[in-house]
């Protein structure tokens, strides 16, 4: 009997807007994009807004990118019925999905800045976002995080960040202000800006 062969890999385009933000290509559905709207009503702390690019190893934008991210609520709180079931706050979904624009190929998510969530130790993460980047020619979705540039102390505790050997990579995970409530997070896949992606 032959050796059984490894089955192909597929990449997630170019059908990854039609199948996961299907009213961006134009195409009415659900009433609305999962993902689309991250604040539901009234939330609580910082409104920000984060916009950014993923570049390819030349640092030409990407247009057909999808960034997905995740994160806790201004006290720290994650939006799940298991884990402190109430207290997060009721009007934000902390989960977020946005397709590259396909004239810029910029993602925009309108989000509230994340409190500090508890490592299993008890010590406390700096606030940041969880990151997730899929397109043409990625067969397997990349995982990072956003941290942002106006937190330095938490920063130098937080026990990810810490752990980056090379000390000027971290910074590819540093989200800077670009105005009032406004941050900007670039990633690039390759290169020499190549962001830290995490293994998960």
């Amino acid at each position: 009997m032959p050796p059984f062969i490894e089955t192909a890999s597929q990449t997630a385009g170019p059908y990854v807007h039609i199948g996961c933000t299907p009213n961006v290509c134009g195409i009415a559905m659900y009433g609305g994009d999962l993902g689309a709207v991250m604040r539901t009503g009234p939330v609580r702390g910082e409104e920000i807004t984060l916009t950014g690019a993923v570049h390819d190893g030349m640092g030409a934008v990407l247009k057909d990118a999808l960034v997905e991210i995740w994160q806790a609520d201004a006290a720290g709180l994650f939006n799940t019925p298991f884990e402190r079931r109430g207290q997060a706050d009721p009007n934000f979904t902390g989960f977020g999905r946005s397709a590259g624009d396909m004239a810029t190929g910029e993602f925009t998510f309108h989000t509230v800045k994340p409190g500090r969530v508890p490592w299993p130790d008890g010590r406390l993460q700096a606030p940041h976002v969880s990151v997730w980047v899929v397109a043409r020619g990625i067969n397997i979705g990349l995982q990072t995080r956003l941290y942002f540039a106006d937190e330095e102390a938490a920063n130098a505790e937080d026990p990810i960040l810490s752990r980056i050997e090379h000390r000027a990579r971290a910074e590819t995970l540093i989200a800077r202000r670009t105005g009032p409530g406004a941050y900007r997070f670039d990633i690039h896949l390759q290169g020499p800006k190549e962001t830290v992606f995490l293994d998960i």
